[in-house]
């Protein structure tokens, strides 16, 4: 049967690849030239935690704070309203019981009461480099189980193309952070994984349905047989991506500064994830030569499709 909608995807395909590729080169030029603007989880930097008898307005001990030269500074609760934990980059040429002390300063001329240090410790650039690394091998171990699971349930041009797309998908993501310099820290990097898990979700949908498509109609050829099954998906992939975008925005306006570059992240991942879906996994795996003997129901497949 046919897909009620007839959009030409992959007709538009070259489109694609020119439009990807631009945005690929300013995100790699980017790295190049500005890099990308660590948070205190990758620099390392000094913490505070202070307690106060009443709920902390951090809005206004952030303009304080700023107002004093730590315009820096991420400030969030911990655990409650009263208590605060202030994160600050490395400062040269500062001993660090001074800085605590006019942090702490700065803070209580916030405050319509002071309040006290309960804590200050200091996260050296080491432990910081060390988080970046572990950060980089959790990308690196989650393309490769990808593309370990893609090969086993479809056909190796499938991983490829899966993979390629997960990888162009979290590149240009990162590439916004290095063009507009926003902070990059461990919640966008979480970001970064769950756009991994969003993404080949949608694309494993596509796959099941050209694989589905191709055996109910064998005789189509395998461009058209992609271009129905995108089709087909579309409609669950608009409503599932429209969803997911309007929770997301909520979290970017009303999430606080806390998750805003998590809520970030997440926003530019599931529009690049739903576009790479839609025209970059499948066309790749085209243009790698895939046909119907690679669409054929393998013994292996089989007994995959029994399994509960």
């Amino acid at each position: 049967m046919k897909p009620i909608r007839q959009l030409d995807f992959l007709g538009k395909r070259k489109l694609a690849f020119i439009f990807s590729s631009i945005l690929l080169l300013i995100s790699v030029s980017s790295f190049f030239v500005n890099g990308l603007s660590f948070g205190i989880d990758f620099t390392g930097g000094s913490i505070y935690e202070m307690h106060f008898n009443q709920s902390v307005d951090l809005n206004k001990m952030r303009s304080t704070l700023a107002e004093r030269g730590f315009a820096d500074a991420n400030v969030q609760h911990f655990g409650s309203s009263e208590e605060v934990l202030l994160r600050l980059k490395p400062m040269e040429n500062i001993n660090q019981q001074e800085l605590g002390q006019q942090i702490l300063e700065a803070a209580n001329a916030s405050q319509a009461e002071p309040g006290e240090m309960r804590r200050v410790e200091f996260v050296g650039p080491q432990v910081g480099d060390e988080l970046l690394d572990d950060g980089g091998l959790a990308l690196l171990f989650a393309f490769i189980g990808v593309m370990i699971y893609v090969s086993i349930r479809f056909e190796w041009k499938f991983s490829v193309g899966a993979v390629m797309a997960l990888i162009h998908d979290s590149v240009i993501t990162l590439g916004f952070f290095s063009v507009f310099q926003w902070e990059f820290d461990m919640t966008v990097l979480s970001a970064i994984l769950a756009i991994i898990g969003y993404s080949i979700n949608d694309t494993i949908v596509v796959y099941d349905r050209i694989r589905e498509t191709f055996r109910i109609s064998r005789k189509t050829e395998v461009e058209e047989i992609t271009n129905n099954a995108l089709n087909e998906t579309l409609g669950r992939t608009i409503l599932t991506s429209f969803t997911v975008f309007l929770t997301v925005l909520a979290l970017v306006f009303l999430g606080g500064k806390t998750i805003h570059g998590f809520a970030i992240a997440m926003l530019i991942g599931v529009v690049i994830g739903t576009y790479s879906s839609i025209y970059v996994a499948s066309a790749i795996a085209l243009a790698l030569g895939l046909n119907k003997e690679d669409l054929l129901v393998t013994q292996k497949e089989s007994i995959l499709d029994d399994l509960p």
